[in-house]
């Protein structure tokens, strides 16, 4: 040991050694030859010294901007995973608002968990670019809301901090995985709220709480410094009470990133939505969506349906259209009925084609990404985290036990995909992913929006250990038909409520073209508009 120099004594990684080579040779079945071997040797020894150099390098970080304590743990509310008090700019979009952002958001010096023991004890060293944001707006940020646990359900039933009752109804879902982010705006403890989506993770619990949530176009949200699911559909959101608030926290968060998210065009348009909203609709074309009506319960639908066509009261032409892709797909007998409260799921439905393209992209991409990859990934150009990085590294090798089922179940259904079929699905499913968002856009080319129920039930009951773990998982996935397909194509989608059945509130999704966000938020309003002249 003596002779070691000071350079292998702080080696960033250890030398890659002729034994090394000789295993990883073989287990690839390179068959290299002894001379070959040794030459891999040689070139390798110079490679460890350009790794080296980059672990000496300072990589920069992001400036924090606005000063703040570490906060507390909130043990209270179920929704709340850490509470803070950071105040933003004295003036601005935000001023007077108060903020609540979901625990997938870095938020610099503030403890992030994820809703996962894994991550718990992680805390960031950088804002997020939408919490600069905020803070420039004005906004004032209250704390960390709880989210599902690594953001894997639609039911509120998975974070390591236990469940998030619904508002008005403690059996209930507030719905996932943006679930203390809906409740917190839907109880009046804060203004606005941030949500993430990638399979309906903002529109959910938006439609299960009353309120609204926008997923925007994929891209107009930068996503820099927010845990990943899978690149390819990650999408940031306002959640809010009022469209008005929504498109207020909109204009504050969205625009480009100058290259630290690849998801982002540098032209993204980004026109004053708050001053725009209430332009009204007359002259647009709405278009009733067939196909997002099937496999939906009656009243829901009915309520939907009934909400679309009063539209025509703000002037709008509304009609019904027909985009087989949406819904096509052999039948499948889901099979199971929930024993409580007489709560029941249709029996036997299609299996949807636009969700079945979403599915590989979710599955293999997010094991690649947010499990292989450590939440980073490879092949990509823009702000990583390395802090992160590091903590998801280091649970993932020690506690993988620890994963929610549902990750779970991706893992292990990936890797089998993985080993058997490589990448073969995925990269068809991207395919296909052009041509589902050419159909839709086919549509959209003629209507502005079309319209269809958020999902296709009521709220769904919080699981129990009456359930057993096969109920309980399809309680955790089973309501994603709608919203799914979106997260795939990238279209604009909002949630807004337009009435109650049984107490409970009904959602309707508005969907839009592409960068066209403002439209559906103008149809939305027109929505709320009408729903509150009736009630």
């Amino acid at each position: 040991m003596s002779g070691e120099t000071e350079l292998q004594k702080s080696a960033a990684i250890v030398r890659i050694s002729e034994d090394d080579i000789k295993a990883i040779s073989d287990e690839l079945r390179l068959k290299l030859t002894t001379e070959e071997a040794r030459a891999v040797y040689d070139f390798c020894g110079d490679s460890c010294k350009d790794y080296q150099r980059v672990n000496e390098l300072i990589a920069p970080t992001p400036t924090v901007k606005y000063p703040r304590t570490p906060g507390y743990r909130e043990t209270k509310d179920d929704s709340w995973y850490y509470r803070c008090d950071i105040k933003g700019a004295e003036s601005g979009l935000l001023a007077g608002k108060t903020v609540a952002i979901k625990d997938n958001v870095c938020v610099a010096g503030v403890p992030m968990m994820n809703g996962s023991k894994l991550l718990e004890g992680f805390v960031p060293d950088r804002d997020a670019t939408i919490v600069t944001r905020i803070l420039d707006a004005g906004g004032q940020i209250l704390g960390k809301a709880v989210c599902e646990d690594f953001c894997f359900s639609g039911n509120s039933c998975t974070s390591s901090t236990g469940p998030v009752k619904h508002p008005h109804d403690p059996t209930k879902s507030a719905g996932g995985s943006s679930s203390g982010s809906a409740s917190l705006v839907a109880r009046n403890v804060v203004d606005v709220a941030i949500g993430g989506d990638q399979g309906g993770s903002i529109r959910i619990p938006s439609s299960w709480c009353g309120i609204v949530g926008l997923k925007p176009t994929y891209g107009l949200v930068p996503y820099t410094g927010i845990m990943p699911i899978e690149m390819t559909i990650d999408h940031v959101g306002p959640m809010a009470r009022t469209v008005e608030d929504c498109a207020l926290l909109l204009e504050a968060i969205a625009g480009y990133d100058h290259g630290n998210d690849p998801r982002q065009f540098p032209a993204v348009p980004h026109p004053p939505y708050s001053q725009l909203v209430n332009d009204g609709i007359k002259g647009k074309k709405i278009g009733i969506l067939v196909e997002g009506f099937e496999g939906v319960e009656k009243d829901l639908a009915r309520i939907v349906r009934d909400a679309a066509l009063t539209l025509r009261v703000a002037g709008a032409e509304v009609a019904e259209v027909s985009l087989p892709i949406h819904n096509d797909g052999r039948v499948l007998c889901l099979g199971f009925i929930v024993p409580l409260e007489n709560f029941s799921l249709i029996q036997c439905m299609k299996t949807p084609d636009g969700m079945a393209i979403w599915t590989p992209v979710a599955f293999e991409g997010t094991y690649q990404m947010m499990i292989k990859g450590n939440g980073q990934g490879y092949g990509w150009k823009g702000s990583h985290d390395l802090p992160l990085q590091e903590a998801l590294s280091g649970s993932y090798n020690l506690r993988p036990f620890d994963c929610p089922l549902p990750v779970k179940v991706v893992m292990i259904f990936s890797e089998y995909m993985q080993r058997n079929y490589q990448n073969k699905f995925y990269s068809k499913a991207q395919n296909l992913v052009q041509h589902l968002t050419m159909e839709y856009n086919k549509i959209l080319k003629e209507y502005d929006v079309i319209v269809m129920p958020t999902l296709p039930g009521k709220v769904f009951p919080l699981p129990t250990k009456d359930h057993s773990i096969k109920e309980t998982l399809k309680l955790e996935l089973g309501m994603i038909k709608n919203t799914a397909p979106f997260n795939a194509t990238g279209h604009p989608a909002i949630s807004v409520n337009v009435g109650h059945s049984e107490g409970l509130p009904c959602g309707m999704m508005i969907v839009g073209r592409m960068f066209d966000d403002l439209t559906v938020l103008k149809v939305a309003r027109a929505v709320e508009d009408l729903y509150d002249d009736i009630t």
